[in-house]
């Protein structure tokens, strides 16, 4: 587990760990990462695409980009979150041309953005990688996924549940390596206040696709600490998968962050 001593920062005292498994693939396209300051913590999951092994460089290009802006000048307000995806959307088009295997990759992302100093939250994403904020046991937020099925649930074509099984659930919208004109990004509207008990999630669609909310209320009822938390979905993950007939089911990754 990675954990940030409560003497590090001002307040709240934070617990953080990290999850990723190439599942039933040969080789795990999903990367994630975190960087924290006394005042400060970033948090990113990516989950790279586009064959011939340009996924896995998207999605590390992704992490690494966001990380290192964010350190460099950190962000606590909408418009600059949205600004930083644009920025990492463009350094992700601009490495297609570094190789032909990069060509045509692209990737998700959801990140995390903590101001430990005043106890504030942000976060922004762009495909179907998700943030979930429980609060006192149950989902308070969520992201919402730029995909079809989003799209159709949000039109009443679909009940939210149905979702994970949908023969479509995997088409995106966009995501890291669209055109600008082309690219939905989401960013939490303003700074969320964080309360001592307050649990976020950051994770692939490899994993949320095989637990859903009841089981991650339930798990995260009744886990310890975050490393415990993670092991617990990473069995829900294989259980349900197995379950389901899905020997190659997709990588799945999750960042953890406990506050107080």
């Amino acid at each position: 587990m990675n954990a940030l001593h409560p003497a590090a920062v001002a307040a709240p005292a934070i617990e953080l760990a990290i999850l990723s498994r190439p599942g039933g693939r040969d080789y795990n396209e999903d990367a994630c990462g975190h960087w924290h300051s006394d005042r400060h913590l970033c948090c990113v999951v990516a989950d790279g695409a586009g064959g011939h092994g340009g996924g896995d460089i998207a999605a590390r290009i992704a992490v690494r980009h966001i990380i290192e802006r964010f350190a460099a000048q950190p962000v606590m307000a909408s418009d600059a979150v949205h600004a930083l995806l644009l920025d990492t959307n463009a350094t992700v088009i601009r490495h297609r041309a570094d190789g032909a295997a990069q060509a045509q990759m692209h990737s998700t992302v959801v990140g995390l953005f903590v101001d430990l100093e005043h106890a504030r939250a942000l976060w922004g994403h762009a495909g179907d990688s998700r943030l979930y904020l429980f609060r006192d046991g149950r989902i308070a937020q969520r992201t919402r996924d730029h995909s079809v099925v989003q799209s159709m649930a949000d039109a009443g074509l679909l009940q939210p549940e149905q979702m994970r099984t949908h023969p479509r659930r995997s088409e995106l919208l966009s995501a890291l390596g669209s055109e600008p004109e082309h690219l939905h990004l989401g960013a939490a509207p303003e700074a969320c206040a964080l309360q001592a008990g307050d649990v976020f999630l950051l994770c692939t669609d490899g994993l949320w696709e095989y637990v859903d909310d009841d089981e991650l209320c339930a798990t995260l009822a009744d886990a310890a600490h975050p490393q415990a938390w993670l092991a617990t979905l990473e069995q829900c993950v294989l259980r349900n998968a197995a379950a389901a007939g899905k020997a190659r089911h997709d990588n799945f990754s999750g960042v953890s962050v406990w506050i107080g």
